[in-house]
C-alpha cells in the first residue's frame, strides 16, 4: 500500500444527511437568507459533493453522468467559490448550482447501487 492510499480517508456516502441539507438549500429563499446562512451551509453542501465526486457514478460508460461530474469538479475548486467580497446573490447562485448538482448525482449514486430514489 503507498503513501496516498495510507493517508487516504474514505467518506461514506450519507444519503439521509446528503438528501436533507440539499432539500434545505434547495428551500431556502434568497430574500430571507443572510450571508451568513448561506456561508454556514455551503461547506457541508460541498463536502457532500465532494463526497459522491469519490464514487464511481459510471461517468466512463455515460457521457452525461461524465458532464455532471466535470461540472462536480468545477464547482469544488477553490477559485470558483465564492469569497468575501462575492455580491450575496452569487453566494446564493453557487450554493445552490452545488446542491442542485449534489441531489443529482446523489440520485445518480443510489440509482446505480439499487439503493431507489432518496
Amino acid at each position: 500500500m503507498g503513501v496516498a492510499e495510507e493517508s487516504a480517508v474514505y467518506l461514506p456516502v450519507d444519503i439521509e444527511e446528503i438528501s436533507s441539507r440539499t432539500d434545505s438549500v434547495l428551500a431556502m429563499r434568497m430574500d430571507t437568507s443572510t450571508r451568513e446562512d448561506i456561508d454556514g451551509v455551503t461547506p457541508a453542501v460541498v463536502r457532500h459533493l465532494n463526497v459522491l465526486l469519490g464514487e464511481d457514478l459510471g461517468a466512463d460508460k455515460d457521457p452525461q453522468v461524465r458532464l455532471l461530474v466535470r461540472k462536480g469538479r468545477t464547482l469544488i475548486d477553490y477559485r470558483e467559490r465564492p469569497t468575501e467580497s462575492t455580491p450575496t446573490f452569487g453566494a446564493w447562485l453557487y450554493l445552490r448550482d452545488t446542491a442542485a448538482l449534489t441531489r443529482r448525482l446523489l440520485w445518480i449514486y443510489t440509482e446505480r447501487n439499487g439503493m431507489g430514489t432518496p
